[in-house]
């Protein structure tokens, strides 16, 4: 989509550039010293590799010809450098554009740049990006409405690790927004504020480890306080029933 909108601009068209001049996985358009990685990486013997910035392109990953081309004074090496905290504000007329990033900021990803390399996601990021390519999908299916919508299961491992609490409360918001287009939602968790908004839950136990692995409860957050299992007793203080 960014490769699109440098590409349908007026000196693009003028030097006959077309998206793929603006993507850094060709060669067309990329940085030829760093072959559009925008580090080099020097091999050291008999100790770790060193990566360092790219001297031809200062870490841009394109070509001065492709860097030539701006949108919003910006060229596409700007663009991917961006944050998308910062990306939502600049696309901010570009509905297309401007919504998955809402979703990224939404899931806790305000911080990653939009070039950022996969290879250095955890899998936390990983899974939470594959989420909201799924929210992307969702807003399709609410533009379809009268049609048959697709019924699919989501299974989540952990996604909450290493968000903040502010942005676990998003996070919770995104997973209604999938269960009320009429989806469902399991998550393997472990934090007290997404259990106590779930519909169902199954209690495993009784302890951890060696001492654990069986179900021990299975229904709603108010059940399992009544019940009093390990995890009740902490959802009560959530629930404010503690």
């Amino acid at each position: 989509m960014l490769r699109k909108l440098f590409a349908d601009t007026l000196e693009a068209k003028a030097r006959g550039y077309a998206a793929n001049r603006f993507s850094f996985n060709t060669g067309e358009g990329r940085c030829p010293g760093c072959e559009g990685q925008g580090i080099r990486t020097i091999g050291m013997s008999f100790l770790p590799d060193v990566k360092v910035l790219c001297e031809t392109c200062k870490g841009a990953r394109f070509n001065p010809e492709t860097q030539a081309v701006t949108w919003r004074g910006k060229n596409i090496g700007d663009v991917l450098q961006m944050e998308v905290d910062e990306a939502v504000d600049f696309f901010a007329a570009m509905p297309s554009i401007a919504h998955p990033l809402q979703l990224l900021k939404d899931v806790g990803l305000g911080y990653l740049t939009l070039g950022q390399p996969s290879p250095t996601l955890s899998g936390g990021e990983a899974q939470r990006i594959k989420l909201v390519t799924e929210l992307s999908k969702v807003r399709d299916d609410i533009t379809k409405r009268g049609q048959k919508v697709p019924h699919t299961l989501y299974v989540l491992d952990e996604p909450t690790v290493g968000l903040h609490m502010a942005d676990v409360e998003k996070f919770i918001h995104v997973l209604y927004r999938l269960v009320n287009a009429g989806h469902s939602v399991v998550v393997i968790e472990h934090d007290l504020n997404v259990i106590a908004e779930s519909d169902w839950i199954i209690d495993l136990g009784p302890e951890g480890g060696t001492g654990g692995g069986r179900i021990v409860a299975a229904g709603t957050p108010e059940a399992l306080v009544a019940l009093g299992t390990h995890t009740g007793r902490e959802l009560a203080a959530v629930l404010g029933r503690g």
